[in-house]
């Protein structure tokens, strides 16, 4: 009873701060997103480059170890860096943010912030928080599951928001078929 109160909060929580984040869509703060509509990334986070055969485009990630292909369709890309915070599940600091780290998340270049589109989140987690989080220690959302391994390397994990697409929005299909293709492959590229 008590794990169904605390995720009943959570999911308060959750859907409390997807209506602000869906009411303050274009007020993003600029101190926490990276975006760049050439599809290239800015700084140390990586390059783009295409592939010659199927003209797919990968996205470079030397920060975290990791590079992620998109169709064509994606060529113009931009990539928006936030945060995700862990909660508490039980103990003396439950309901409490007790961890935090990296979301990236690649951006479809045709979405505006009066039509936006699925954005494809990847989690950054470092090995001992991953092993936290599976073992209850917090939660990084209202959904009753983890989120789901994409890849991981000797530093860190990456993985897909649960119930990321819950909303529908346009583009998730397509997103869905992105990933249905296994398109992260971590690396031990960092700088």
């Amino acid at each position: 009873m008590k794990r169904f109160g605390f995720y009943l909060i959570i999911l308060i929580l959750g859907l409390g701060i997807l209506t602000a984040g869906c009411a303050n869509n274009d007020q993003m703060n600029g101190t926490n997103q990276e975006t760049n509509q050439t599809g290239q990334t800015n700084g140390s986070n990586g390059s783009n480059e295409a592939n010659e055969d199927n003209n797919p485009v990968i996205y470079q990630n030397t920060v975290y170890g990791f590079n992620f292909t998109l169709p064509d369709s994606w060529k113009g890309y931009s990539i928006v860096t936030e945060q995700w915070e862990g909660i508490a599940v039980d103990g003396p600091q439950s309901g409490q943010v007790i961890e935090m780290g990296q979301l990236i998340r690649i951006r479809h270049p045709l979405w505006t912030s009066e039509q936006s589109r699925q954005d494809i989140p990847i989690m950054i987690f470092t090995l001992d928080q991953w092993t936290d989080l599976l073992n209850e220690k917090f939660s990084v959302g209202a959904a009753p599951m983890p989120p789901s391994e994409l890849g991981r390397n000797s530093r860190y994990v990456l993985a897909l928001p649960a119930r990321y697409n819950y909303a529908f929005p346009e583009g998730f299909e397509e997103v869905e078929d992105i990933l249905a293709n296994s398109p992260l492959e971590a690396t031990e590229n960092f700088k």
